[in-house]
């Protein structure tokens, strides 16, 4: 590039788009990038604030915004992703199926730290819906040395930094522990709760039962469940600490790996989450699942409904930002609750 006065501009070729904006009417690229400056240009480019323009001097080693952009996104696009068109110097990947937007933090830190460089992306372990942005990226400047580029490159290795999974769990099993439940002395208001939300991930509830309080029924249930080959089971109550409240004790004598009871959430602390040899999860659901807005629940249940096995490491790290502030209006998953 070189820097020119824009009335000696005629003829030259413009390096990079120039937005106009004019407040409650237009704000997009007056002249895009390629543009032939023409002598009727000159006084709308003034208007527009530009007494110099950039032009084209492209030097040996050199890339362009647009094609950095490009370069950068490629490191990010993965299966069921959709590339937008380069705009101003800035590239934007989108969502093309609902699913789990998963990102390589550790990657993606290493290249953002790179001079001149930079990716944007949402937060990963989240659910995302088709059409929704997953990242961005570009360049500082309008141009960038062809070596920095290389660097993040490298960093980016043979894999794509972001991963979206669709779905993959269909069908689920709710238990309903309690003895008032079971003896119909109140309404089971936990089942369709939970139904609920699991629709939201297109899964349904095909096995239901009540088994009470007693643990060797829990857990016959829990194994009847299996059984009938549901994608994931689901305990509700019966996770504090009374005399009654058997849920976890069951689950354990399921013959499922617990991989944690207790969770550094709030709401959900008392949650249980474990699997069995075949990967299939099972899950006990401390009540405020039944009562809060969003819980540990609604941070665990996408990754497991994309196929996701959640380890140990991974339910202590929802600490930080593990406390709903349970604002007047939710705006889930748009908060910091869970990142």
């Amino acid at each position: 590039m070189k820097l020119i006065r824009t009335q000696d501009a005629v003829g030259h070729v413009l390096c990079h788009d120039m937005t106009q904006i004019i407040p409650g009417q237009y704000k997009d690229a007056r002249f895009r990038k390629g543009h032939v400056v023409r002598e009727e240009d000159i006084p709308v480019l003034l208007s527009m604030g530009k007494e110099n323009l950039y032009v084209w001097e492209m030097v040996p080693g050199m890339v362009h915004e647009n094609d950095a952009a490009q370069r950068l996104c490629a490191l990010c696009e993965n299966e069921h992703m959709v590339r937008g068109q380069v705009k101003e110097g800035k590239l934007e990947l989108s969502a093309a199926i609902d699913g789990l937007f998963r990102v390589d933090t550790a990657r993606l830190r290493e290249i953002n730290l790179l001079e001149d460089i930079m990716i944007a992306t949402r937060h990963g372990g989240r659910a995302v819906r088709k059409g929704d942005k997953l990242c961005g990226t570009r360049v500082i400047p309008l141009v960038v040395e062809e070596e920095k580029l290389r660097r993040a490159e490298e960093i980016g290795g043979d894999s794509p930094l972001l991963e979206l999974l669709p779905w993959k769990l269909k069908t689920a099993a709710v238990i309903a522990t309690g003895s008032e439940v079971a003896k119909g002395l109140i309404e089971d208001a936990f089942t369709p709760v939970v139904a609920r939300k699991l629709a939201e991930y297109g899964i349904e509830v095909t096995w239901t039962n009540k088994p009470g309080d007693d643990m060797a029924r829990i857990t016959e249930e829990i194994l009847n469940a299996r059984e009938a080959g549901v994608d994931m089971i689901l305990c509700t109550g019966g996770m504090s600490v009374d005399p009654d409240d058997r849920t976890p004790g069951a689950i354990k004598a399921s013959g499922a790996e617990i991989v944690t009871y207790g969770a550094p959430v709030l709401p959900g602390a008392m949650f249980l989450l474990g699997y069995f040899a075949d990967g299939t999860p099972v899950m006990g659901l401390p009540g405020c699942v039944m009562y809060a807005g969003r819980t540990i629940f609604d941070l665990v249940l996408p990754r497991a409904a994309a196929g996701v096995a959640v380890t140990r490491e991974e339910i202590a790290a929802l600490g930080e930002g593990g406390l709903c502030l349970g604002c007047g209006v939710c705006t889930f998953p748009n908060c910091g609750f869970g990142v």
